[in-house]
């Protein structure tokens, strides 16, 4: 994976309790084109080469909550 320098002028965060899902989107949420999945449950969505966000399923699991 290639390495990614992020300097957003703002992150758009939202969680999901019922889902136990966390959206993070750089700066207003954007329409991806594309996505990657670096490990399981962890999604870097895309558009046209940029990141414009990140979504992590079972956020709580993670945390050890």
């Amino acid at each position: 994976m290639e390495s990614l320098v992020l300097k957003p002028g703002k992150l758009d965060i939202e969680y999901d309790g019922k889902n136990d899902v966390l959206y993070i989107s750089v700066s207003k949420p954007k329409e991806a084109d594309d996505s990657i999945e670096p490990q399981d449950g962890v999604v870097m969505r895309t558009r046209k080469g940029e990141l414009v966000g990140i979504t992590i399923l079972g956020l709580k699991d993670r945390h050890g909550t």
